[in-house]
């Protein structure tokens, strides 16, 4: 019985595979040129990092672990096609990876290791840190964990005295175009953690970091609260597919 080559074969252990060669097939050997494509980008990779390499192959590289067996190229293709970036395809929903061909519970558990260690990394850069002092990192963190959500998300990072983070949660989880915000919990919550100052953070998937009145409505609300409780509302910061919009920067606040 013939294999239709566009049908990708998932290893069902891949944490327990020693993926320095590709599996053989159990009908035979595998093909010289796909142990000899993987040992290339490979060594490409440790030669000249991820500047080196486009997306798709950097995606490749990723999709090795998961698929030991068979070429990752075109399912490395077929990703990039439906979602545009490497960045999109690492965060894109589990429900919308599924949709496609050749993705199943291993590919879909590598990405998402991609992407928590990203926001693992981006978050140790800004936690126990001055925000003044680390501005970029903490848009660096906001920009890798919310902007290429499909769906809204509101955070809020809490500073102490001097500035520092001393803890970034997420309030709520909305749709595509909005986001329940209590003024009331978010300023309940700066008292539990004896928080003197906070930041709000909120993404719009639409891709536009312009404010909407509902965003502006909600920013004042809190920031009266925060007024009537001894707290400062520093910033509010919307963050789009490509840029931000401070509300102090941009005189909303």
């Amino acid at each position: 019985m013939s294999r239709d080559p566009h049908i990708f074969a998932e290893s069902a252990l891949p944490f327990l595979l020693d993926e320095a060669e590709p599996l053989p097939l159990p009908s035979g050997t595998t093909p010289s040129y796909i142990a000899d494509h993987r040992k290339r980008l490979r060594h490409r990779f440790m030669q000249g990092g991820a500047a080196a390499m486009p997306d798709y192959e950097l995606l490749e590289l990723v999709l090795f672990r998961a698929i030991p067996r068979r070429d990752v190229k075109p399912l490395a293709h077929a990703l990039m096609d439906r979602f545009g970036d490497f960045n999109r395809v690492v965060t894109a929903p589990v429900e919308r990876l599924r949709d496609i061909s050749g993705v199943g519970d291993a590919v879909i558990t590598e990405l998402k290791i991609m992407e928590a260690a990203a926001h693992r990394m981006a978050r140790a850069r800004v936690i126990q840190q001055n925000v003044v002092s680390s501005w970029d990192a903490l848009l660096d963190y906001c920009h890798t964990t919310m902007a290429h959500r499909e769906t809204e998300q509101f955070r809020v990072i809490y500073l102490d005295r001097k500035n520092v983070v001393i803890a970034d949660e997420e309030q709520a989880k909305g749709t595509v175009d909005h986001v329940p915000v209590y003024p009331r919990e978010v300023v309940k919550r700066a008292l539990e953690l004896n928080a003197s100052a906070l930041i709000l953070v909120h993404n719009h998937p639409s891709g536009d970091p312009t404010p909407s009145q509902a965003d502006i409505a909600m920013t004042d609300q809190i920031n009266n609260a925060c007024l009537a409780l001894g707290l400062t509302l520093h910033d509010h910061l919307i963050i789009g597919k490509s840029r931000e919009l401070s509300f102090r920067s941009d005189g909303y606040l």
